[in-house]
């Protein structure tokens, strides 16, 4: 073990900023030599990535603790003071995980401190409300205690700012800078209770802005006399995964007349361990939403759904004939723009500065659906705070310019824009009445989904995703991205590379005549090869888990729908073989 990582270890047990009992702890491992569980907690400080702070919980500089908690507090509350010279105001909310009530406490307390008006959810609540929340408020930062999907033995700090989207530059940067240059645990303030509650400043939010979030989402329903008169006919089955999902999809579903929407009981308990979730609580994979699935079919519902513990992603399964058909990411976000562009244009309310926003590795086949309609679609680099900076860019450049949807692969979906982050409460309130609409033509999605294929071309997306725990994971991530980077570039196996798009030094190579063109986007550690052949591969290291991500997509448009899907799954299941093989090589 490195002396410096040992002499912070030490540090940290000898300080008495610190609990004693986390001293103690610490002591333990130290007089045991566990040079290991030392070493992951202290060979790095906590990190601001796509979502902030992310961590496994405990005690140490790499870990998520109340002591990094008010530190991340301070050097936001440090850094909203210098864009501002009074009236400061903040937004916390938070999730069932561990400690995160406590975490929130915490933050609030420091905010506090620093002279913020600070407005703290009395329960835990969704993300989406927390990005609501900052906006209604009109405050000038939020934060979010929640690590979304990651198993149960992780918390997390997700930073927002003024326009209620997670940080980005310059403030992100300016938030770590401060929060690196913070040596001095004891220049962090921090308030009792009782003082920040005698002084005016800790105000806790009640069921009124709920209200108010539930009333926009009413407002955008697109056909509410067939909600009305046929919503009790989509038979639904929920799972909020033990987190925060249950009560504002329940009570949306109710709003909306779809009645009969079932909640999985077991899962309905508010539980920090998931405990009667098979994997982690992702709706991404299948094996948590195996309650809701076979219960809906079991019952011959409709549909299953599931949102992760603070609500920001939905997973939706479609009864098809009796079998559970699991949509991915991309043909959720297909379905419900498909949906809502053809509504809109239904009523004429499709305007000549219309636009829609995805991610770099969202299916294209959005952009053609789009332009079908004449309306844009803009990149962005995955993370819902990207897109919400670009709204404010084309606010700021056209005040007539209309949001009509924003999405990304991995199960985030924003329909509408007083949220500026995803948003699994409008989104199931959304795919309700997409659904709706198709069982009432006699359709289940599984048909909707084809008939958007066969109108627009068939698209199809793969992804493969490692994970590489720790400082070694992280060294065996670095090398898989300097492999791509540096040895890939004229072909890849059987694959002949025509452009290569490297969005960290942000050039654009082009093979065949060997030119580069500037990409205008923020600089990111995220690299792509478009093949000859329809075929696209992204890969990035995620920035709040360890993890590496392979994005594969292909999209076909000859033939019929058969012929052009067993095209798709040749050409990815050919792709997956190549990326698998070289990984394991490196």
């Amino acid at each position: 073990m490195k002396d410096n990582v040992m002499d912070l270890a030490k540090s940290w047990s000898q300080n008495i900023y610190f609990d004693q009992e986390d001293r103690d702890e610490l002591i333990a491992l130290i007089e045991s030599n566990n040079q290991n569980e030392i070493h992951e907690r202290f060979y790095q400080s906590l990190k601001f990535g796509t979502g902030g702070l992310r961590s496994i919980i405990g005690f140490g500089a790499n870990r998520m603790n109340k002591y990094n908690v008010r530190k991340a507090t301070h050097a936001m509350a440090l850094v909203a003071q210098r864009n501002k010279k009074n009236n400061f105001r903040a937004c916390i909310s938070y999730d069932c995980r561990q400690f995160s009530k406590e975490f929130a406490l915490e933050a609030a307390l420091v905010f506090c401190a620093h002279g913020f008006e600070t407005f703290i959810f009395k329960e835990l609540t969704p993300t989406p409300l927390l990005s609501y929340a900052v906006r209604y408020y009109e405050a000038d930062c939020g934060i979010m205690i929640t690590a979304s999907h990651n198993p149960k033995q992780y918390n997390g700090f997700k930073a927002y700012w003024n326009d209620g989207a997670q940080v980005t530059p310059p403030h992100d940067q300016e938030i770590i800078d401060q929060f690196n240059d913070i040596t001095d645990w004891n220049e962090i303030p921090l308030l009792s209770q009782t003082d920040a509650q005698t002084k005016g400043l800790l105000h806790w939010i009640d069921n009124e802005l709920f209200d108010k979030y539930y009333g926009l989402i009413e407002n955008e329903v697109l056909d509410i006399e067939m909600c009305k008169k046929h919503g009790n006919e989509l038979k639904v089955v929920f799972t909020p995964l033990h987190g925060t999902g249950l009560v504002p999809c329940q009570e949306i579903a109710k709003r909306l007349f779809f009645t009969s929407f079932d909640v999985i009981e077991s899962q309905a308990i508010f539980d920090s361990s998931f405990s009667n979730v098979e994997t982690t609580p992702n709706p991404e994979d299948p094996k948590a939403l195996k309650l809701a699935v076979a219960q809906m079919i079991q019952e011959n519902g409709d549909l299953a759904y599931g949102t992760d513990p603070d609500c920001d992603r939905l997973g939706v399964v479609v009864n098809n004939k009796g079998e559970p058909y699991y949509l991915n990411g991309n043909q959720i976000g297909l379905l419900l723009l498909d949906y809502r562009l053809k509504k809109l244009k239904e009523k004429n309310l499709i305007g000549p500065q219309a636009y829609i926003l995805k991610s770099i590795v969202t299916s294209p086949l959005q952009r053609t659906i789009g332009e079908n309609f004449g309306v844009p679609t803009y990149d962005t680099l995955t993370g819902f705070k990207w897109m919400a900076q670009k709204i404010l860019e084309i606010e700021s450049e056209n005040k007539n310019a209309q949001f009509i949807f924003a999405s990304e692969e991995s199960f985030g979906y924003m329909p509408y824009n007083f949220v500026r982050d995803k948003d699994a409460v409008a989104s199931m309130a959304l795919m309700n009445e997409v659904a709706l609409f198709h069982k009432i033509e006699k359709r289940s999605l599984v048909d909707a989904l084809d008939l958007i294929y066969e109108e627009y071309g068939f698209a199809k997306e793969d992804l493969i995703s490692y994970t590489f725990e720790g400082s070694e994971g992280q060294s065996k991530i670095n090398q898989i991205m300097s492999f791509f980077r540096n040895e890939v570039h004229s072909d890849f196996h059987d694959f002949e590379v025509e452009e290569k798009l490297d969005f960290e030094n942000l050039t654009k190579t082009l093979i065949k005549n060997n030119t580069t063109e500037k990409i205008e986007m923020t600089s990111s550690n995220v690299l792509a090869f478009n093949f000859k052949n329809q075929t696209t591969l992204f890969l990035r290291p995620s920035g709040t888990e360890p993890k590496i991500k392979f994005y594969l997509m292909v999209q076909k448009t000859n033939g019929t729908l058969e012929e052009k899907k067993l095209a798709a799954n040749q050409e990815l299941t050919k792709l997956e073989k190549a990326i698998r093989s070289t990984v394991e090589k490196i």
